[in-house]
């Protein structure tokens, strides 16, 4: 495994970029996101990895931290408002996370809005929806399921339901940081 990480990281920086070496990722997922992406062109535009069966719209509008959101199966990122994810963020299967959304009078026509914010180590259940202008704080951890409407900036919390709403508070993460 060493040997196969000291190979294929430098490999895949050169031919892809950084964002595809890295080490916390395993080799094998690497460099089938590389062959998927980068030779079938499968979400060919997005610059880090993600799942074959993930959509990514205007990933040169989504920001994140030291983990690659859409590696989960099934994920939808609309970035054309811009999404803002922080470190050591996790995103479950299914988790959509939509910056723009359609006037409701000319469904041809799409609104402007704030991007969406996510602090640093929060973790997004699986098929949890984030709508557009949500800011969410410091470790929130958003149920499965969950859809969020509103922002939740205060941190600490643990929020569900739909709409979702405070569940428990928690202490700070004591995790890798």
């Amino acid at each position: 495994m060493k040997l196969i990480k000291a190979i294929l990281l430098p490999l895949l920086r050169l031919l892809a970029g950084p964002a595809f070496a890295n080490p916390d990722i395993h080799p094998k997922t690497l460099l089938k996101s590389f062959l998927l992406q980068k030779v079938l062109r499968i979400n060919g535009r997005t610059p880090w990895p993600v799942h074959h069966s993930t959509t990514v719209k205007a990933p040169e509008k989504i920001r994140h931290g030291s983990r690659c959101p859409g590696l989960s199966p099934h994920c939808y990122l609309d970035g054309r408002n811009g999404i803002s994810i922080g470190s050591n963020t996790w995103i479950g299967p299914g988790v959509s996370i939509i910056s723009m959304n359609h006037e409701p009078d000319d469904y041809f026509s799409y609104r402007e809005a704030e991007p969406i914010e996510i602090g640093d180590n929060c973790w997004l259940g699986a098929n949890s929806i984030i709508l557009p202008a949500v800011r969410l704080g410091q470790h929130t951890v958003v149920a499965a399921g969950s859809v969020v409407t509103k922002s939740f900036p205060e941190g600490d919390v643990v929020i569900g339901g739909n709409p979702a709403r405070v569940i428990k508070t928690l202490g700070p993460y004591r995790g890798n940081k």
